[in-house]
């Protein structure tokens, strides 16, 4: 078993929690075991080409996957606690460490591990077109 202290364990259980208390999740698809959404807002948009803005955070157990094949939009991304691995459609592989931030664009594809030994949250604004 792996062994997380004890801000990290609360982390995950609020954000578990909040994420099933606001019912469906910020993607229409269920989540893998061991990763769970806390969404956190939406907002009209004054970026031009952007209608609307919205926030949420990924959380990732130690070992979680995702994979995405298919960005469906433009997304900002930020890593606040925690280590990810990721790997973009055309080669791009990076350890994103806690503070890193990047972008996506839409239809690229990504996928994420947690590669440390604690909770990692990626932090996501999605930049959703009119």
């Amino acid at each position: 078993m792996t062994k997380i202290d004890r801000r990290s364990a609360l982390s995950l259980g609020f954000a578990t929690a909040a994420a099933f208390a606001a019912g469906t999740p910020a993607s229409a698809q269920t989540p893998p075991e061991g990763v769970s959404i806390q969404p956190w807002g939406k907002r009209e948009s004054m970026i031009p080409g952007y209608k609307t803005v919205s926030m949420r955070d990924v959380v990732y157990r130690p070992g979680a996957k995702t994979s995405n094949p298919s960005m469906p939009n433009d997304m900002v991304c930020h890593v606040p606690e925690g280590e990810l691995r990721v790997k973009q459609t055309g080669g791009m592989e990076f350890v994103a460490k806690k503070g890193d931030v990047w972008t996506c664009k839409k239809g690229i594809g990504e996928d994420l591990e947690n590669v440390g030994s604690t909770v990692a949250i990626m932090r996501i604004i999605d930049l959703i077109p009119a």
